[in-house]
């Protein structure tokens, strides 16, 4: 067996025995099984001065004695030092040599606090330390067997056979429990430091919770910076803006302005009809005087936009037929009043959910006003209809389309602007990029619905009931 150390001790006589001085070029070489057969076991404990310099802190230890078999007064044969003074508890776990391959382990065991040195020993036995336990720098193995001595009251159980004198390092520390108690004790390691379970679970709680709380902070500091609009989105944002705010009627006056629909107009129920399966005519009349200024104004909106007028005329009418219903939905979405449980359309007239039902729309008017009750927690500024409106105009996907990628492309230029402004709009709605996302394709069910719904309505009014331009946006 090799003893190759920085620093061992020499045989010194005025031990009486095999005792080592400090020699950083000695080397010692020890035939397999070998015992110290001259060492008595009393005289290689009993020396104060090396004792004294065995215990100085951030010393490195070494064992008194090979880690094999050794010879003392206190018998007549070999005994194993795994047999020797080692309580069950706390006899330290050795990795399995599967455990030790696997990169887990090697990752554990190689790290190293940022506030520790590379090679910083344990004050204790020796060992690598892993940081800073109880007020002192020590190896997760005297961390572990000083918390556990406490917390279990174990102390006054320890004894030791050789009066308290043992050498404690990395080697010898699980075979005396009393003087590797002591020596935490002497190297400052604090007893009020150690927790009982309530506390233990009182910090864990806490730790758990900063936890939290840093990463909450973190999360805002990546949503404050998500990027803003360029100074060539802001350009595109004021276009579509100012197109929406000289096409919206009434503006941000409209509950100032708008009058309710008489409440004997299409509020009843039809007899003998399912839910939404007749038309109240006198109602459908009422909305049809509407429909045509409404219509007209997002055909206005579409051609205040420079990069759809660039689109051959056949992909713009594709466009506006496609789009009318759903921007006229949610024109009337975001004028809903939660008071008067009303949807004001065209900036000018309050309807009800039954007189809208009534009137033609059926179901369709169940989906606009539970989008209208959804998008009034959202607090939209004209800007961000502006930009839903725009997507939606855009929509790539429109059957008969000839400039697919080019409208496409504008697509995605409307949705980049429009994400950035919402990062700089800072909503206080969780996820609400995502959210208002979701609206387009509700908007989009809205004006699928509206068509099916339009061949219901054609045979239940007068063809003179429509006006032409209603019949030339909605007919196929």
């Amino acid at each position: 067996m090799n003893y190759c150390m920085q620093e061992v001790y020499e045989v010194h006589p005025a031990a009486g025995g095999n005792c080592y001085m400090q020699s950083a070029d000695y080397c010692t070489y020890i035939e397999e099984n070998q015992g110290y057969s001259s060492c008595d076991a009393q005289v290689l404990h009993g020396n104060n001065i090396y004792m004294e310099q065995a215990w100085a802190v951030n010393q490195p230890y070494t064992c008194s004695y090979p880690g094999n078999v050794f010879k003392s007064e206190y018998s007549d044969m070999d005994m194993a030092l795994n047999q020797y003074n080692q309580p069950e508890y706390f006899t330290e776990e050795k990795p399995t040599f599967s455990q030790v391959q696997s990169p887990s382990y090697s990752q554990k065991k190689g790290y190293i606090p940022s506030y520790l040195d590379k090679d910083e020993l344990c004050v204790v036995c020796g060992d690598k330390a892993t940081g800073y336990h109880y007020r002192c720098i020590t190896c997760e193995g005297c961390k572990g067997f000083f918390r556990r001595t406490i917390q279990k009251n174990l102390h006054p159980t320890y004894s030791c056979k050789y009066e308290g004198k043992c050498v404690i390092d990395k080697v010898t520390r699980n075979q005396c429990q009393e003087c590797r108690f002591k020596k935490c004790i002497f190297v400052g390691m604090a007893t009020d430091l150690v927790l009982d379970d309530s506390k233990r679970l009182a910090k864990r709680k806490l730790i758990e919770e900063n936890r939290e709380k840093r990463r909450r902070e973190e999360l805002q500091k990546t949503i404050g910076h998500k990027p803003e609009p360029t100074d060539e989105e802001w350009e595109l944002i004021k276009i579509v803006t100012e197109a929406h705010v000289a096409t919206n009627a009434q503006g941000s006056h409209w509950k100032q302005k708008r009058k309710f629909l008489p409440e004997d107009i299409g509020q009843a129920p039809i007899v003998n009809a399912p839910e939404g399966g007749k038309v109240d005519l006198e109602a459908f009349s009422q909305f049809t005087k509407i429909i045509t200024p409404a219509i007209t104004r997002v055909v206005d909106f579409a051609k205040k936009l420079p990069m759809f007028c660039e689109l051959p005329c056949e992909d713009q009418i594709i466009l506006l037929k496609g789009c009318c219903m759903e921007i006229m939905s949610l024109r009337a979405a975001v004028r809903y009043d939660p008071e008067s449980e009303t949807l004001t359309l065209n900036g000018e007239m309050a309807v009800t959910r039954g007189q809208l039902k009534n009137g033609g729309l059926g179901v369709v008017s169940d989906a606009i006003f539970d989008l209208g009750m959804s998008l009034s927690s959202f607090n939209l500024d004209d800007t961000e209809v502006a930009l839903l409106q725009a997507v939606l105009l855009m929509s790539s996907d429109r059957p008969g389309l000839v400039c697919v990628e080019r409208i496409e492309k504008c697509q995605e230029g409307f949705l980049l602007a429009f994400e950035h402004y919402i990062n700089y709009r800072k909503h206080h709605v969780s996820h609400f990029w995502p959210k208002l996302l979701m609206k387009v394709t509700d908007l989009r069910m809205i004006g699928a619905c509206h068509a099916s719904r339009f061949l219901h309505m054609k045979v239940e009014c007068p063809t003179e009931l429509f006006p032409p331009l209603f019949l030339e946006v909605f007919e196929d």
